[in-house]
C-alpha cells in the first residue's frame, strides 16, 4: 500500500481544503495509506545563513522524503496560492529538497465557482522551480467550487459526479506514481542540480 502525504495548503483554522484531504484519505483508506499533514505551525521563512531549519520544517521534509507521492490541495487568493503554502515550499526547497522527482497531484476547494483552478496553475509553475523540481500530474487539477455546500453533516462530499472524478483522477494518480518512481535515472542528477542551484550565479 502506497504511502501519500495530504498537505493542507494554508494556515486556516477552518479550511475546505483540509476537510477534501480528510475526505480522499477516508474514502481511499483501502488502497492508500494518507497522512494529512499541516503546515500552519512552520515559521516565516527567513533564509537563514547557516541553513539551520527549524525542527519542524525537517520533520515535513523527511515525512515528503519518504513518500510515494504528495496531493497538495489549495484555496485561491488573489488569484494564486497562499502565503502559507508559499513559506512551506520556500522552507521545503532550502538546503533540502524532498520534490525533486516527487509525484504530485494538485486539488482545491474554493468558495466560489472556479475551484482554486489559477491557483493550481501557479502552484504547477511554483513546483517546477529548479529548487523543487517536482513531477507534477498533468492535466489532473480537480476543482471543487461552492466547497461551503460541497460537504454533508459527515464530512462527505455529496455531488456523486465529483466523487467518482476524484476517484479517476486517484486511480491515475495511483499509475502516475508508478511510472514517476520508475524514472529514477536521472535523480542523482537532479537532485544534485537542485542542490547547486543559485539565482546569484545566473
Amino acid at each position: 500500500m502506497k504511502k501519500i502525504i495530504g498537505l493542507v495548503g494554508t494556515n486556516s483554522d477552518h479550511s475546505t481544503n483540509r476537510m477534501l484531504l480528510q475526505f480522499i484519505q477516508k474514502h481511499f483508506s483501502n488502497q492508500a495509506q494518507i497522512e494529512v499533514v499541516e503546515i500552519k505551525d512552520l515559521p516565516l521563512f527567513n533564509k537563514p545563513e547557516n541553513k539551520q531549519l527549524p525542527v519542524s520544517v525537517q520533520e515535513l521534509a523527511k515525512k515528503i522524503e519518504d513518500a510515494d507521492g504528495v496531493i497538495i490541495s489549495t484555496p485561491e487568493y488573489d488569484h494564486s496560492v497562499p502565503a502559507s503554502l508559499i513559506n512551506a515550499l520556500n522552507w521545503l526547497s532550502y538546503g533540502i529538497f524532498p520534490f525533486v522527482d516527487k509525484p504530485v497531484m494538485t486539488t482545491g476547494a474554493s468558495y466560489g465557482t472556479l475551484g482554486s483552478s489559477r491557483a493550481q496553475m501557479h502552484l504547477r509553475q511554483i513546483l517546477d522551480a529548479p529548487e523543487l523540481k517536482a513531477r507534477v500530474m498533468p492535466s489532473s487539477e480537480f476543482l471543487l467550487s461552492h466547497s461551503l455546500q460541497a460537504f454533508d453533516e459527515d464530512a462527505g462530499l455529496i455531488d456523486f459526479e465529483q466523487i467518482e472524478k476524484l476517484e479517476g483522477l486517484f486511480e491515475d494518480f495511483q499509475i502516475f506514481m508508478d511510472i514517476t518512481n520508475q524514472l529514477k535515472s536521472a535523480h542523482a542528477i537532479n537532485k544534485k542540480e537542485a542542490e547547486s542551484f543559485s539565482w546569484e550565479n545566473l
